[in-house]
């Protein structure tokens, strides 16, 4: 008997919860000639997001640099050449990459071809076209 209760006072709730929500809403609808003007005014103000994965209005960063653009590149060049800057992208996965294609094996072919060919007799290879990503038909 009790959750019937608890769910008799939720749903009343929920009923005062959208009479109020209904009493607010009884201010007129805006014309469309004063919404088009509070668009424009958004617009002049700022305060509009642009379309797409545009920055909204509070992240924009309204401060002016304090160096020339000469200043900028001359530390971007020092930077560099004392190796203070970061990879661009993926740089660092590339060089990962690299070094481990750089990396040989310690075994010979002919010591790779013999395990081969002893997991084979042993019975440990899976014969083609039985593997993961197999079709049948």
């Amino acid at each position: 008997m009790f959750p019937r209760t608890v769910l008799a006072a939720a749903a009343m709730a929920a009923a005062a919860m959208s009479i109020a929500a209904v009493a607010q809403d009884n201010a007129p609808p805006a014309s469309r000639a004063e919404v088009k003007a509070e668009t424009k005014a958004a617009e002049k103000a700022g305060k509009l997001t642009p379309a797409g994965e545009g920055a909204t209005p509070a992240e924009r960063v309204t401060t002016k640099s304090t160096k020339t653009r000469a200043q900028r590149k001359a530390e971007t060049v020092q930077a560099r050449k004392s190796g203070d800057l970061a990879p661009a992208g993926e740089a660092e996965d590339a060089k990962e990459d690299k070094e481990a294609q750089a990396m040989h094996s310690t075994k010979t072919r002919a010591q790779r071809k013999a395990e081969t060919r002893a997991d084979a007799k042993a019975g440990k290879l899976i014969p083609a076209g039985e593997g993961p990503g197999a079709t049948t038909k």
